[in-house]
């Protein structure tokens, strides 16, 4: 008897859950396809049913991050705040010290740049949404600015950067402070500064 197609993609989700928290702790050649399955529960076999390669399993685990919303529980009884508001709200998760502990969720951006340049054109494109999807935040929030979406590109750039320069240092201060200082400049492009 087959499996429902409720069954395949609650699968499907735990193949690329375990997948995108390894990838993060260990990088794209790291990762074997027995490993992704054993941490998932599953068999090698049925890797197959799910996913072509590696390749497109990592691409579909680059793109989870997309529907990953950390603010979805104040969300859940009432409306999403205003543009600006809503890019605030992510700026500050974004470079906290919480997201910065926790590796299992961090951005592919900032978690997997190296492997995602050699990774291949599905991985690419999977990390080209993720950037666009997290301009577009910020975007929004710039829109009566003539020149919005390149500081929303910018601010971008600043939080990735604070975050991969961060996980770059032993020095507990220098991390704090380049993510702060990330986070201070992206405010004042936020702010029109």
């Amino acid at each position: 008897m087959p499996y429902s197609s409720e069954h395949k993609a609650q699968t499907r989700e735990r193949i690329v859950h375990a997948a995108r928290r390894l990838f993060n702790r260990h990088g794209f050649e790291q990762v074997s396809i027995d490993r992704v399955m054993l941490d998932a529960g599953l068999t090698r076999g049925g890797f197959y049913h799910h996913f072509k390669s590696k390749d497109e399993l990592y691409a579909a685990a680059v793109a989870s991050f997309t529907s990953c919303n950390p603010f979805k529980p104040d969300f859940k009884d009432r409306p999403p705040p205003e543009p600006a508001q809503l890019a605030r709200m992510l700026l500050d998760v974004y470079l906290c010290d919480e997201v910065f502990d926790n590796t299992d969720h961090h951005c592919p951006l900032y978690a997997l740049p190296g492997d995602v340049a050699r990774a291949g054109l599905s991985p690419q494109k999977a990390y080209t949404q993720l950037i666009r999807n997290l301009t577009a935040v910020y975007a929004a929030a710039l829109e009566a600015s003539p020149d919005g979406e390149q500081r929303a590109q910018a601010i971008v750039s600043l939080c990735v950067g604070g975050m991969v320069l961060a996980r770059t240092t032993d020095d507990a201060g220098l991390r704090r402070s380049l993510r702060g200082a990330a986070r201070a400049q992206a405010l004042a492009l936020l702010s029109g500064v």
